[in-house]
């Protein structure tokens, strides 16, 4: 049985790049377009990696990963932050609210699997 992944960026492009480089792993894949967007995608079902960006609309990552860390079913769930912000504040902040991991933009994909591989627990 496949892990799956949820992806949250408001970024299309961002999005297609990521689900192609993890479905080409093995990996299920779900996408959300924002913060709202990606907590109404966590519906009960098993989720064993959230992968999201910072800045979005509506609700930006690190808003969005308070309010999961809240989540009884999901609080445990590792999120990994893929975001062109590479300020320390920025990621200090994101480590404080539950984030894993941190990679900034542009990524390689190899790179990405490599950090997924370490999060997504077998």
């Amino acid at each position: 049985m496949s892990k799956t992944i949820l992806i949250v960026d408001d970024s299309s492009s961002v999005r297609t790049v990521v689900k192609a480089a993890l479905m080409g792993a093995g990996y299920s894949v779900i996408e959300g377009v924002d913060g709202k967007d990606g907590i109404s995608k966590l519906s009960g079902q098993k989720i064993h990696l959230i992968i999201s960006d910072v800045n979005m609309p509506n609700m930006n990552g690190i808003e969005m990963v308070k309010e999961i860390k809240q989540m009884p079913d999901y609080k445990f769930t590792p999120i990994c932050m893929l975001t062109t912000e590479s300020e320390e504040s920025k990621m200090a902040e994101g480590k404080a609210a539950g984030a894993k991991a941190w990679i900034v933009k542009p990524f390689q994909p190899p790179k990405l699997l490599d950090a997924v591989s370490k999060l997504v627990l077998p």
